[in-house]
């Protein structure tokens, strides 16, 4: 039965992450908008009048360092506009993507999680009265997502390296192959560490997703079918899918968002990283963009996560009929 648990949810979560990539990839672009680092002052140079004057009373000026006034952030983009845009300079292929690197998270991710919390499900069940009641319920997804994210940690960082690629200019692109050459690239030039880059981020936000999302999903579920407001097919399964999409949307997009800048950031030998951690990506956002800046892409963020979810659930029960006598 254990097992069973890990292939329903295995299938069931990569249907549903490649059915919806390209509205993660919108969302990934849309969180690093207005993402913005200023230059050390060492590497501003020195620069010479460009005119100078002939003749005896002429002198050449000193050198002087001209201070430019720092450069006005692009107009921030909707999600539509941002989607057009990669449509239109990318092509219809950049939005997947890093798609390779989705299948492998949601074989990694998604399998180890919904197997893991089918596995507690059924051991804090009430034998009697056949319920979970819902603390139970949420420690498990919390006790699920952290486990799960930690196992698939190296193909979430890919995965956004790979969405956020074709925002760089053409120099600057790491133009990563696929999710193994990302990888492989990535231990090679940073470490294996850099693998696990954002791994406490990505704990929790898994923490948050699972726990609220699964426990979500269920606790609706239940209600709609014991108060006899709707029997258990497929409208219920949509409707407590889409409630649990949202719930988790609103409650995990804020790490969301720091998870994708500290994954993403560009880390160069000998100089000083972007963020050094969660917190001062967290303070330095803020600072810069305002606090709805955690809100960042979350218009694509629901709008992936509840098509994800319905995808998700829908297709895990249809998997489990199928499934019912193995």
């Amino acid at each position: 039965m254990g097992l069973k648990g890990f292939v329903e949810g295995g299938i069931a979560s990569i249907i549903a992450g490649v059915s919806t990539h390209p509205l993660d990839l919108i969302k990934v672009r849309m969180q690093l908008q207005g993402e913005s680092h200023v230059p050390n002052r060492a590497t501003i140079q020195t620069l010479r009048p460009a005119l100078a004057f002939n003749g005896s009373s002429a002198t050449v000026a000193a050198p002087s360092i001209i201070h430019a006034p720092p450069p006005s952030l692009p107009p921030r983009m909707g999600p539509v506009a941002v989607g057009v845009k990669i449509f239109q300079t990318e092509g219809v292929a950049a939005l997947f993507s890093g798609v390779s690197a989705t299948v492998l998270r949601q074989t990694l991710y998604s399998t180890t999680r919904m197997g893991l919390y089918d596995v507690l499900k059924q051991k804090w069940t009430d034998p009697n009265s056949g319920n979970m009641p819902l603390l139970r319920k949420i420690s498990a997804g919390l006790i699920a997502g952290g486990i799960g994210a930690a196992v698939g940690n190296p193909a979430d960082v890919a995965m956004v390296r790979m969405q956020a690629d074709g925002r760089l200019p053409a120099a600057q692109r790491r133009n990563y192959k696929s999710v193994v050459d990302a990888i492989t690239q990535m231990t090679k030039q940073e470490g294996v560490t850099s693998l696990w880059r954002g791994s406490s981020l990505t704990v929790n936000r898994a923490m948050i997703v699972t726990a609220s999302q699964l426990a979500t999903y269920d606790q609706v579920k239940e209600m709609l079918i014991g108060n006899g407001v709707m029997k258990d097919g497929l409208g219920t399964h949509v409707t407590s899918s889409f409630t649990a999409g949202f719930v988790a949307a609103v409650a995990s997009n804020p790490v969301d968002v720091i998870k994708t800048r500290v994954m993403n950031m560009k880390v160069e030998a000998g100089a000083e990283p972007p963020y050094t951690g969660a917190m001062d990506c967290a303070l330095k956002t803020v600072r810069a963009e305002g606090p709805m800046a955690l809100y960042k892409g979350f218009i694509p963020t629901i709008s992936r996560q509840g098509p994800f979810t319905v995808v998700l659930f829908v297709t895990l029960e249809q998997v489990r009929k199928l499934l019912k006598d193995f």
